[in-house]
């Protein structure tokens, strides 16, 4: 006998409408990832004034219209790379630890920065000036967070004498891993331009070590 048309049958099978929202979110996350990524190479290599949105999200192979969605416009977009890499940088100085070994693990971080394309363009992102009256105190106010963020790592106390003297040496610092980057781009400076990560921590370290401390 059949069973009653009232008992329930097999559970059918899931379908897209019953994916989870964090899916949605993941898909979000990586949209996002991909126009950040887009826009610091843009902004890095043709400045900001001469990127545009369209730019982006056709390198990013996105709706234009989704840079507004998660960023409101090209000004919060520039604000969200500036970020982003002051964010690693803040957080890779902020677990530099004692003066003593400031100079390798700094030294060796910017050579690590400095060998990779991708990182050199968070960089030169940083260097180059916007031309922008509303985005430019953005950008210098980001350098000078992580200059202080820096000087504070190997060893500055609010209300030090030393105080200017040591963010002053911090970016100098700054303005080093600035200067390799641009002539590393040249790619035409040899031996710089090929040097690799290994290559480049030894000076680097003692570049950061004669700079941060006085030693000679």
């Amino acid at each position: 006998m059949q069973a009653s048309g009232s008992q329930a049958g097999p559970t059918p099978p899931a379908t897209a409408a019953d994916a989870p929202s964090a899916s949605r979110r993941g898909s979000g996350a990586r949209t996002r990832g991909l126009l950040l990524d887009s826009a610091r190479r843009r902004f890095a290599h043709d400045g900001y004034a001469a990127t545009t949105v369209r730019d982006i999200a056709d390198d990013a192979g996105v709706n234009v219209a989704l840079i507004n969605r998660y960023f409101q416009s090209k000004e919060g977009l520039f604000e969200a790379c500036l970020k982003a890499v002051i964010d690693e940088l803040v957080h890779t100085t902020g677990a530099v630890g004692d003066l003593g070994r400031a100079p390798e693990r700094i030294g060796s971080y910017a050579a690590g920065l400095l060998a990779s394309d991708d990182h050199s363009d968070a960089l030169l992102l940083l260097l180059r000036s916007s031309g922008d009256e509303r985005t430019e105190p953005m950008r210098t106010g980001l350098l000078r967070t992580f200059s202080e963020r820096l000087a504070s790592a190997v060893g500055r106390e609010a209300g030090e004498p030393a105080r200017d003297e040591l963010l002053l040496r911090a970016q100098l610092v700054l303005s080093v891993a600035f200067g390799v980057t641009v002539l590393r781009a040249s790619r035409g400076l040899e031996p710089l331009a090929s040097a690799t990560e290994q290559d480049l921590a030894g000076p680097l370290s003692d570049l950061v070590d004669a700079l941060l401390t006085g030693r000679r």
